[in-house]
Protein backbone atom coordinates (compact mmCIF):
# COMPACT_ATOMS: atom_id res chain seq x y z
CA UNK A 1 0.00 0.00 0.00
CA UNK A 2 1.17 3.37 -0.69
CA UNK A 3 0.70 6.04 1.75
CA UNK A 4 -0.05 9.31 0.76
CA UNK A 5 -0.07 13.12 2.24
CA UNK A 6 -1.85 15.53 0.22
CA UNK A 7 -0.81 19.30 0.80
CA UNK A 8 -2.84 22.06 -0.34
CA UNK A 9 -4.54 25.27 0.30
CA UNK A 10 -7.71 24.90 -1.19
CA UNK A 11 -10.14 22.73 0.54
CA UNK A 12 -11.99 21.16 -2.72
CA UNK A 13 -8.86 20.69 -4.74
CA UNK A 14 -7.32 19.11 -1.51
CA UNK A 15 -10.49 16.63 -0.77
CA UNK A 16 -10.92 16.28 -4.40
CA UNK A 17 -7.36 14.61 -4.84
CA UNK A 18 -7.87 12.44 -1.53
CA UNK A 19 -10.79 11.07 -2.89
CA UNK A 20 -9.14 10.51 -6.06
CA UNK A 21 -6.36 8.37 -4.78
CA UNK A 22 -8.54 6.86 -1.90
CA UNK A 23 -10.39 5.08 -4.83
CA UNK A 24 -7.20 2.96 -5.50
CA UNK A 25 -6.68 -0.18 -4.52
CA UNK A 26 -2.81 -0.21 -3.57
CA UNK A 27 -3.08 3.75 -2.46
CA UNK A 28 -4.46 5.12 1.27
CA UNK A 29 -4.28 8.92 1.81
CA UNK A 30 -2.92 9.16 5.42
CA UNK A 31 -3.26 12.66 5.77
CA UNK A 32 -3.92 16.05 4.30
CA UNK A 33 -2.70 19.79 4.81
CA UNK A 34 -3.33 22.97 4.14
CA UNK A 35 0.14 24.62 4.32
CA UNK A 36 3.47 23.97 4.14
CA UNK A 37 4.15 23.87 8.04
CA UNK A 38 1.65 21.65 8.33
CA UNK A 39 2.73 19.34 5.29
CA UNK A 40 5.71 18.71 7.25
CA UNK A 41 4.18 17.95 11.33
CA UNK A 42 1.71 15.79 8.93
CA UNK A 43 4.35 14.38 7.41
CA UNK A 44 6.99 13.61 10.07
CA UNK A 45 3.65 12.16 12.04
CA UNK A 46 2.50 10.13 9.56
CA UNK A 47 5.91 9.12 7.65
CA UNK A 48 4.15 8.83 3.95
CA UNK A 49 5.62 7.42 0.93
CA UNK A 50 4.55 10.06 -1.38
CA UNK A 51 3.66 13.53 -0.65
CA UNK A 52 1.60 15.77 -3.01
CA UNK A 53 2.86 18.90 -2.52
CA UNK A 54 1.10 22.32 -4.41
CA UNK A 55 3.32 25.05 -4.29
CA UNK A 56 1.76 28.46 -3.60
CA UNK A 57 0.81 28.09 0.15
CA UNK A 58 0.52 30.21 3.31
CA UNK A 59 3.77 31.08 5.35
CA UNK A 60 5.92 28.05 4.52
CA UNK A 61 5.29 27.31 0.82
CA UNK A 62 5.98 23.75 -1.22
CA UNK A 63 9.50 24.78 -2.22
CA UNK A 64 10.23 25.29 1.52
CA UNK A 65 8.35 22.73 2.70
CA UNK A 66 9.91 20.12 0.18
CA UNK A 67 13.55 20.85 1.08
CA UNK A 68 13.40 20.82 4.75
CA UNK A 69 11.75 17.29 4.58
CA UNK A 70 14.16 15.61 2.47
CA UNK A 71 16.28 17.07 4.82
CA UNK A 72 14.92 14.79 7.25
CA UNK A 73 16.47 11.12 8.18
CA UNK A 74 15.77 8.31 7.92
CA UNK A 75 14.02 7.75 4.46
CA UNK A 76 12.26 11.04 3.84
CA UNK A 77 8.89 11.07 1.63
CA UNK A 78 9.20 11.26 -2.32
CA UNK A 79 7.62 14.93 -2.91
CA UNK A 80 5.91 15.35 -6.33
CA UNK A 81 5.53 19.10 -6.54
CA UNK A 82 1.44 19.55 -8.44
CA UNK A 83 0.47 22.82 -9.31
CA UNK A 84 -0.87 25.55 -11.29
CA UNK A 85 2.11 27.36 -11.99
CA UNK A 86 4.11 25.65 -14.88
CA UNK A 87 7.42 29.08 -14.30
CA UNK A 88 10.56 27.31 -15.53
CA UNK A 89 12.01 28.92 -12.48
CA UNK A 90 9.62 27.10 -10.74
CA UNK A 91 10.33 23.66 -12.17
CA UNK A 92 14.08 24.19 -11.65
CA UNK A 93 13.82 24.82 -7.68
CA UNK A 94 11.66 22.55 -7.08
CA UNK A 95 13.82 19.32 -8.60
CA UNK A 96 17.10 21.06 -7.41
CA UNK A 97 15.09 20.49 -3.91
CA UNK A 98 15.11 17.08 -4.40
CA UNK A 99 11.44 16.90 -5.74
CA UNK A 100 10.81 13.14 -7.47
CA UNK A 101 7.78 15.28 -10.02
CA UNK A 102 6.67 18.09 -11.17
CA UNK A 103 3.17 18.01 -12.55
CA UNK A 104 0.20 20.15 -13.38
CA UNK A 105 -3.00 20.54 -11.51
CA UNK A 106 -4.99 19.94 -15.54
CA UNK A 107 -3.36 16.40 -16.47
CA UNK A 108 -5.89 13.22 -15.99
CA UNK A 109 -6.67 11.90 -12.98
CA UNK A 110 -5.45 8.10 -14.25
CA UNK A 111 -1.82 10.22 -15.11
CA UNK A 112 -1.88 11.62 -11.75
CA UNK A 113 -2.33 7.80 -10.14
CA UNK A 114 0.48 6.62 -12.49
CA UNK A 115 3.16 9.09 -11.37
CA UNK A 116 2.16 8.45 -7.98
CA UNK A 117 3.33 4.77 -8.42
CA UNK A 118 6.11 5.35 -10.55
CA UNK A 119 7.85 8.07 -7.91
CA UNK A 120 6.90 5.58 -5.19
CA UNK A 121 9.22 2.67 -7.51
CA UNK A 122 11.81 5.37 -7.49
CA UNK A 123 11.52 7.15 -11.26
CA UNK A 124 10.61 10.64 -12.33
CA UNK A 125 7.35 12.40 -13.63
CA UNK A 126 6.97 15.25 -15.27
CA UNK A 127 4.60 17.06 -17.25
CA UNK A 128 5.12 16.52 -21.19
CA UNK A 129 5.08 20.13 -21.28
CA UNK A 130 7.93 20.50 -18.68
CA UNK A 131 9.64 17.98 -20.03
CA UNK A 132 9.73 19.65 -23.62
CA UNK A 133 11.13 23.05 -21.57
CA UNK A 134 13.85 21.53 -19.72
CA UNK A 135 15.13 19.76 -22.93
CA UNK A 136 15.47 22.78 -24.68
CA UNK A 137 17.40 24.76 -21.53
CA UNK A 138 19.80 21.76 -21.35
CA UNK A 139 20.30 21.64 -24.64
CA UNK A 140 21.76 25.34 -24.87
CA UNK A 141 24.50 24.55 -22.14
CA UNK A 142 27.59 23.06 -23.04
CA UNK A 143 28.95 20.21 -21.49
CA UNK A 144 31.64 20.61 -19.01
CA UNK A 145 35.14 18.24 -18.74
CA UNK A 146 34.25 16.99 -16.04
CA UNK A 147 30.98 15.48 -17.53
CA UNK A 148 32.83 14.36 -20.65
CA UNK A 149 35.16 12.67 -18.63
CA UNK A 150 32.32 11.04 -16.60
CA UNK A 151 30.44 9.84 -19.76
CA UNK A 152 33.28 7.72 -20.78
CA UNK A 153 33.48 6.08 -17.54
CA UNK A 154 30.27 4.43 -18.83
CA UNK A 155 30.10 0.68 -20.49
CA UNK A 156 27.95 0.42 -23.44
CA UNK A 157 24.90 -1.05 -21.43
CA UNK A 158 25.37 1.94 -18.96
CA UNK A 159 24.93 4.09 -21.84
CA UNK A 160 21.72 2.64 -22.91
CA UNK A 161 20.08 2.55 -19.59
CA UNK A 162 20.69 5.92 -19.11
CA UNK A 163 19.65 7.29 -22.42
CA UNK A 164 16.37 5.14 -22.08
CA UNK A 165 16.25 7.17 -18.17
CA UNK A 166 16.22 10.59 -19.76
CA UNK A 167 13.19 9.13 -22.26
CA UNK A 168 11.64 8.78 -18.73
CA UNK A 169 11.71 5.19 -18.94
CA UNK A 170 10.69 3.18 -15.44
CA UNK A 171 13.24 0.43 -14.76
CA UNK A 172 10.43 -2.02 -15.34
CA UNK A 173 9.81 -0.82 -18.94
CA UNK A 174 14.22 -0.53 -18.87
CA UNK A 175 14.07 -4.02 -18.21
CA UNK A 176 11.68 -4.76 -20.75
CA UNK A 177 13.01 -2.88 -23.82
CA UNK A 178 16.53 -4.53 -23.06
CA UNK A 179 15.22 -7.97 -22.56
CA UNK A 180 17.35 -7.86 -19.05
CA UNK A 181 15.64 -8.29 -15.33
CA UNK A 182 14.30 -5.47 -13.66
CA UNK A 183 17.09 -6.47 -10.99
CA UNK A 184 20.07 -6.08 -13.05
CA UNK A 185 18.62 -2.71 -14.29
CA UNK A 186 18.47 -1.44 -10.51
CA UNK A 187 22.08 -2.24 -10.48
CA UNK A 188 23.10 -0.33 -13.55
CA UNK A 189 21.06 2.51 -12.65
CA UNK A 190 22.95 2.18 -9.14
CA UNK A 191 26.54 2.06 -11.03
CA UNK A 192 25.57 4.76 -13.33
CA UNK A 193 24.49 6.93 -10.37
CA UNK A 194 28.16 6.30 -8.63
CA UNK A 195 30.35 6.96 -12.36
CA UNK A 196 28.45 10.35 -13.10
CA UNK A 197 28.60 11.57 -9.75
CA UNK A 198 24.92 12.17 -9.87
CA UNK A 199 22.11 11.67 -6.41
CA UNK A 200 19.48 10.94 -7.94
CA UNK A 201 17.53 10.38 -11.83
CA UNK A 202 16.86 14.14 -12.34
CA UNK A 203 20.37 14.42 -12.19
CA UNK A 204 20.99 11.79 -14.57
CA UNK A 205 18.42 13.31 -16.87
CA UNK A 206 19.86 16.65 -16.88
CA UNK A 207 23.11 15.07 -17.51
CA UNK A 208 22.09 12.78 -20.59
CA UNK A 209 21.35 16.43 -22.04
CA UNK A 210 24.03 17.75 -21.17
CA UNK A 211 26.40 15.42 -22.33
CA UNK A 212 24.45 15.02 -26.09
CA UNK A 213 23.83 11.30 -24.71
CA UNK A 214 20.19 11.84 -24.92
CA UNK A 215 18.70 13.73 -27.75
Amino acid sequence: MIRVLVADDQDLIREGLASILDKQEDIAVVATASTGADAMRQARAHHPDVTLMDIRMPGTDGLEATRQLLADTPAPTRVVVLTTFDQDDLVIQALRSGASGFLLKDLPRQQLVDAIRAVHAGDLRLSPSITRRLVDRQRQRAAQPEQLTALQRLSEREAEVLQLIARGKSNAEIAAELFLSESTVKTHVGRILGRVGARDRVQLVIFAYDTGLAD
